[in-house]
């Protein structure tokens, strides 16, 4: 009976053991098939193999705005005045990487007009980056202009850009750029960006029979050697340089046979019209000062065009120029004082049409995550400059939040 009783025990722990590691392979089996997850700038997943990586960003403005306008009744403006997500990463080797860019908002997605796509998408590009000093893309994206365009919305130290990058920037277009990176931490570095694109912004599905490409290249010089984890993309000295940093930058655009009033952007022109823009940019930063100044210029050779069934009904590409003076500094506690002063002067051909400005600007902001969660207090007030002598000054206070990972 002992024996029976020995041999029956035996039986179930060898059992017992089998089983055991039979579950432990499924286990092994299932975890194997889980995709990897990480956190940093956002949610990242990459798959066991590590062939496909997937990261996840969301980021969201929301805004009140006091508004006195001269001759007109104050008003409030409650809004999300941006809410986007991003998708980006790499299939098949990290060479090849993709970035996604999507808008929700009222004032991202613009006015629906019949016959008119919906303007939600604002990234889809393909990029190739044999090593770290090349990267070429292919798709839709910002091009490589002024340098707070190229800038991140929620890169921002005060609630917007200025008057000027309103008036004067490039934006996103579709085509193919290239870029050549020679950034060094302490050193002299620089780059070099050069795009070819269909010159007509985002989303265009207009008119297809497209004669006219533009063409941009732009120069970034750091004397001093790069900034703190790529500083010179985002306003104030938020990482508090150690020794100071520099960039200057020139970038320049011709825009053959543009049909829009701003190059990318703006109301569509009656003829097309040869664009060239000019952009000139300054970055300092050291111990928490920061100072930004830009410089910005459109012109062609003649602004105006007419409805061919109505001479009287003129639609003018915008040309002028433009100087920001931006200056800031950040406490040791991240609360931050921001001023700027912007100016803009138009040609003569369309000052009957649009006024000259001024704008002074007055910010406190507060970063509770750097610039992924902070707090934002704003003054302006423009000065409108009219042909026939008159001005008008309007000015708003403003409060907004910006939160996103």
């Amino acid at each position: 009976m002992k024996k029976i009783v020995v041999l029956f025990l035996l039986f179930i722990g060898v059992t017992f053991v089998h089983a055991q590691e039979d579950k432990e392979k499924n286990n092994d089996l299932k975890l194997s098939t889980l995709p990897y997850y990480s956190y940093g700038s956002g949610l990242g997943l990459t798959s066991p193999d590590s062939l496909f990586q997937l990261n996840l960003r969301f980021r969201m403005q929301n805004r009140l705005t006091f508004i006195e306008n001269e001759g007109e009744e104050a008003a409030f403006d409650g809004q999300i005045r941006r809410l986007r997500l991003r998708f980006d990463g790499y299939v098949g080797d990290p060479k090849f990487l993709y970035a996604i860019q999507l808008s929700f908002s009222p004032g991202d997605v613009g006015e629906i007009h019949d016959g008119e796509n919906i303007n939600i998408i604002r990234d889809a590009v393909v990029f190739y980056r044999p090593n770290k000093r090349w990267n070429i893309s292919f798709g839709q994206t910002k091009l490589p202009g002024n340098r707070q365009r190229v800038n991140s919305s929620g890169a921002l130290q005060l609630t917007d850009r200025s008057i000027n990058n309103a008036r004067f920037t490039i934006d996103r277009d579709f085509g193919l750029q290239v870029h050549n990176l020679n950034e060094f931490k302490d050193r002299f570095s620089y780059n070099f960006r050069a795009a070819i694109s269909s010159g007509e912004g985002r989303n265009w599905t207009k008119n297809n029979n497209n004669t006219g490409l533009a063409y941009t290249g732009k120069v970034e010089l750091f004397p001093f050697g790069a900034f703190k984890s790529n500083g010179s993309y985002f306003e104030g000295d938020v990482l508090r340089e150690e020794r100071p940093k520099l960039m200057v930058s020139a970038a320049g655009q011709f825009n053959h046979k543009a049909r829009r009033a701003r190059g990318q952007l703006g109301d569509d022109l009656y003829e097309e019209r040869d664009l060239k823009s000019l952009f000139l940019d300054a970055v300092l930063k050291y111990q928490g000062f920061a100072f930004m100044t830009a410089y910005m210029q459109r012109t062609t050779d003649n602004p105006l065009t007419y409805n061919p069934d109505d001479m009287s009904d003129i639609r003018y590409a915008y040309v002028g120029h433009g100087y920001d003076f931006q200056m800031s500094y950040n406490f040791i506690n991240d609360y931050e004082l921001i001023g700027r002063y912007s100016i803009q002067n138009l040609e003569n051909e369309i000052q009957a049409f649009a006024p000259e400005a001024q704008q002074y600007s007055l910010g406190v902001t507060k970063y509770i995550w750097e610039h992924s969660f902070k707090l934002q207090a704003e003054v302006t007030m423009d000065k409108l400059d009219f042909v026939d002598g008159s001005t008008k000054n309007n000015w708003y206070a403003r409060f907004q939040v910006e939160i996103g990972i």
